[in-house]
């Protein structure tokens, strides 16, 4: 064993990979319903770390990895953020910061009752919500406070009692969105129709019987851009219509939206066509096409006046595996596919104008990506004040995650496009996600092995234990059953709630839509400073 164990010491790339390719299989093993997903990777690392001392990936990393995966989630889900943020941010913020605070109170219980002193305790916190710069945050203050006094044991107190806790700060975690969801008997894909996002999208014909010269503009502005009106037949031709074009009775008009919405349309225009509208393909022609054009993505579909310019229509929007119903106001990404319905003649125009190209939207812009990456970085070296003359950063999490809401937000300044390809996105954001796990693993795994042995690792492994399922049970509780949150959204704020990439993969995997994804992203920000600050107050508080 040792000659691998050294092999492994002089070769962190070939631990890396080895960790990763172990735990992603793993993670794909259901017991009784259940799979630990990506998160495996970090259970393996845990197990290889436990092995030796040596065997812990450098910081650089993690680091990395956790950097690449926030600022990923920052872009893509800036959109619903700033949505969510304007309906319950306030709210959301508030619940966390209360779940976070009682969180606080319980560790101070449990310091008195096991005899932990400060520096046991405020690890105790940051390892039982699994929170590095928490950790980082009161060492440092360690160092502020005693300067040339603290000793090696002082400044180690804080680590070990977070290793102790981290582990079961993610299991605890990842169990009890798992049984959660069986608890509430929660349907991911009903929840995500009920928010606006998990409806399919489809198309049936009407035969205009009920309104005369009724003008498709006001016809659209009536039903809240609920639907969309596709392929025209009047008078035997097949029209593509506008804002200006008028339906007549005896009009026939293909109706595009969620299948609820297309039917209360059709009630009130007229009746169900027994005609399909079949395209004569040599009039009208249509075709899905990549937005692989970087002067394309980030205008809007009313601004690139389609209509006017190859008297053409957008009649769906193919992000991942999701279709959506587009209205002016939709902003187009990069590597969305657009279903264009226009003039045959048009098509070789249009594919041309948007792009159209699978290579372009598989590559990533270095340059954007990396000022997007070092600007969160310099914000979260930037040392804010605390009462008592003491300072915190936001850290290589929170700096980039802030930085990537904005320009995930404003999707591009000028010729500057913020936005990455979809399909990059989640590369990036999977790698990130995993050598993250992997680092993280690895480096908590010798201290988690070595104390939980002795009386005073039991009873912080206890504490921990009971504060993370806590947290756990009562945010889930609450928040669902008193606050009527979505279950998938809130999984993302506990996950936030932990500053846990591992949870939200864990979420997002149970959820299978993007609604953990702007859970995290609402309260996150707000998470990471809360514990930080609580995590120094208790330093602070227990004097022994």
């Amino acid at each position: 064993m040792q000659p691998v164990i050294n092999l492994l010491v002089a070769n962190p790339l070939l631990l890396l990979f080895i960790v990763a390719a172990i735990g992603y299989p793993l993670g794909r093993i259901k017991i009784g319903g259940f799979s630990l997903g990506i998160s495996a990777v970090l259970f393996v690392g845990l197990a290889i770390g436990s092995l030796d001392a040596k065997l812990a990936l450098p910081d650089f990393v993690y680091l990395l990895g956790l950097v690449l995966f926030v600022y990923t989630i920052g872009l893509s889900s800036a959109p619903g953020f700033f949505a969510a943020l304007k309906r319950r941010g306030l709210r959301d913020n508030l619940f966390v910061a209360s779940m976070l605070v009682a969180a606080g109170a319980v560790t101070f219980v449990a310091s008195q009752l096991f005899n932990l002193n400060g520096r046991l305790t405020a690890g105790l916190y940051a390892g039982s919500l699994t929170n590095t710069p928490a950790l980082a945050g009161v060492i440092e203050s360690l160092k502020n406070s005693l300067g040339d006094a603290a000793t090696k044991k002082m400044l180690s107190e804080p680590t070990v009692a977070y290793s102790v806790a981290y582990p079961m700060g993610v299991i605890a975690m990842l169990l009890a969105v798992h049984f959660g969801a069986r608890l509430f008997k929660i349907d991911y894909k009903a929840e995500a129709k009920a928010g606006g996002s998990g409806d399919p999208i489809t198309h049936r014909s009407v035969r205009i019987t009920r309104v005369e010269d009724a003008r498709v503009g006001d016809l659209a502005q009536k039903y809240d851009r609920r639907v969309l009106f596709g392929r025209l037949k009047h008078s035997g031709a097949m029209l593509i219509p506008d804002v200006e074009t008028r339906l007549h009775r005896g009009d026939v008009v293909s109706i595009i939206g969620a299948d609820d919405d297309v039917t209360a349309v059709i009630a009130e225009l007229g009746e169900p066509a027994d005609e399909a509208l079949e395209l004569e393909r040599s009039d009208l022609d249509f075709r899905r096409v990549f937005v692989s054009d970087s002067r394309i993505a980030g205008q809007r579909v009313g601004n690139l006046h389609l209509p006017q310019l190859y008297g053409a229509i957008i009649t769906r929007v193919r992000r991942g595996d999701v279709d959506l119903l587009p209205n002016g106001d939709t902003v187009l990404e990069l590597g969305d596919r657009v279903r264009v319905l226009c003039p045959r003649e048009n098509m070789t125009a249009i594919s041309k104008f948007f792009g159209d190209s699978y290579k372009a939207v598989s590559e990533v812009d270095i340059m954007t990506l990396g000022v997007g990456i070092a600007v969160g970085l310099l914000l979260g070296s930037i040392p804010l004040p605390l009462p008592g003359g003491t300072t915190f950063k936001l850290g290589s999490a929170a700096g980039p995650l802030i930085v990537s809401l904005i320009l995930g937000a404003l999707g591009r300044t000028g010729p500057i496009l913020w936005q990455l390809p979809y399909s990059a996105n989640l590369t990036l954001r999977q790698f990130g996600l995993t050598i993250f796990l992997a680092g993280i693993g690895t480096k908590a795994g010798f201290g988690f092995a070595s104390s939980v042995g002795g009386g005073t690792g039991l009873y912080l492994f206890a504490a921990g234990t009971v504060i993370t399922a806590g947290a756990a049970i009562i945010t889930l509780w609450v928040g669902y059953r008193l606050l009527k949150i979505p279950y998938a959204t809130l999984t993302g704020m506990l996950a936030a709630l932990q500053t846990q990439p591992a949870v939200l993969a864990f979420a997002n995997e149970k959820a299978g839509n993007e609604m953990p994804n702007v859970g995290y992203a609402t309260v996150y920000p707000v998470a990471m400073i809360i514990k930080i600050i609580i995590a120094q107050v208790l330093l602070a508080a227990i004097t022994k």
